[in-house]
C-alpha cells in the first residue's frame, strides 16, 4: 500500500502542498494540492491512499485550480457567466469541470448577469460618452441576456441621454469643424450622436438645441475660408458666370445658405 512519506508547502505558492508518496522501495513526488483539498481530505504524513483515492485527488485538486482561477479572474472586476466560461475554455479546462465551477459560483451568488448588467450601466453612464443602445449591443455582446439587457439600459432616462448627448455635441463643436458650415457640423454631429448610441429622439432635441446657439460670426468666417479656396481652385478653369454658379453650388453643397454665399460672391467676384 502506498503512504504518504512527506508534505511540504511550495515556495511560490503557499496554499499548494507536494505529496511525496512511498511503497517501501524510496520516496518518490505524487502529486500537488490546494490547501482546501488537503483540509477536506485531512492528507497527512504516513496515511495510506490506494490508486483510486490518488485519482480523485488530482480530479479534486484539477477542479480546485480551476475554480481559482474563476476567483482571480473574478477579483479585477464583475464577470458576466459566458466570460468566466470564455476565460476558463481559454485556460483549457475541462468542460465538465466548467459545469461544476459555474455551479458552485452560481451557488455563491458570484455569477448574476443582472446585477452586472445594471452595474455595468450605471458605470458607462457615469463613464463613458455612449448612450443606451451602444451599451446593450455591448452587453449582448458579453453574453448577458436580451430581456436583462433591455431593462438594464432603461437606467438612461430621456433627460440622462439628453444631457450626454449634448455634453458630447458641444465638445465636437468647440474642437473641430471650425471651416465647415453650421449645418455641416450639425449632419455630422447627428451622425456621431446615433453612432455612439443615442436614440433618435434625443438627437433630434440636441441638435434643435444647438441650432438656437448658431454663431453668425464663425459661420461667417468659415464661408469666406471655404470660399476663397474654392476660388482659388476654380478660377484657373473658368469665370464669369460659370465660375459663380460652380462656387455657388459647391459651397451649398457644403452646407451654408444661399444669403451668406451670394453674399460672398457679391464681394469676391463684383468687386
Amino acid at each position: 500500500m502506498t503512504k504518504i512519506s512527506r508534505i511540504t508547502t511550495q515556495k511560490k505558492r503557499h496554499d499548494r502542498f507536494n505529496i511525496f508518496l512511498s511503497d517501501g522501495q524510496g520516496e518518490r513526488y505524487g502529486f500537488s494540492v490546494d490547501e482546501s483539498v488537503l483540509v477536506d481530505y485531512r492528507l497527512h504524513k504516513d496515511m495510506e491512499l490506494d490508486e483510486a483515492t490518488i485519482t480523485a485527488l488530482i480530479q479534486k485538486d484539477t477542479l480546485q485550480k480551476g475554480y481559482s482561477l474563476a476567483i482571480n479572474y473574478l477579483s479585477f472586476r464583475m464577470r458576466t457567466k459566458k466570460e468566466i466560461r470564455d476565460y476558463l475554455q481559454t485556460k483549457e479546462v475541462d468542460e465538465e469541470h466548467i459545469a461544476k465551477i459555474m455551479e458552485k459560483l452560481a451557488a455563491q451568488g458570484l455569477t448574476d448577469d443582472k446585477q452586472f448588467a445594471d452595474a455595468f450601466v450605471r458605470t458607462r453612464i457615469n463613464t463613458a460618452a455612449k448612450g443606451p443602445m451602444l451599451v446593450k449591443q455591448e452587453l449582448l455582446e458579453k453574453g448577458v441576456d436580451a430581456a436583462l439587457a433591455a431593462d438594464a439600459v432603461e437606467q438612461f432616462t430621456y433627460d440622462v441621454q439628453f444631457e450626454k448627448a449634448l455634453k458630447l455635441a458641444v465638445k465636437k463643436l468647440n474642437t473641430g469643424g471650425k471651416n465647415k458650415s453650421f449645418r455641416q457640423q450639425l449632419q455630422q454631429l447627428q451622425g456621431t450622436l446615433m453612432q455612439k448610441g443615442f436614440t433618435g429622439d434625443a438627437v433630434q432635441a440636441v441638435i434643435k438645441e444647438l441650432q438656437e446657439e448658431k454663431d453668425d460670426n464663425a459661420e461667417w468666417e468659415a464661408l469666406v475660408k471655404q470660399g476663397e479656396k474654392l476660388l482659388r481652385k476654380y478660377q484657373q478653369k473658368t469665370s464669369g458666370y460659370n465660375l459663380r454658379q460652380k462656387l455657388k453650388e459647391a459651397l451649398y453643397r457644403k452646407g451654408f445658405t444661399l444669403d451668406a454665399i451670394n453674399a460672398f460672391l457679391d464681394h469676391e467676384l463684383d468687386n
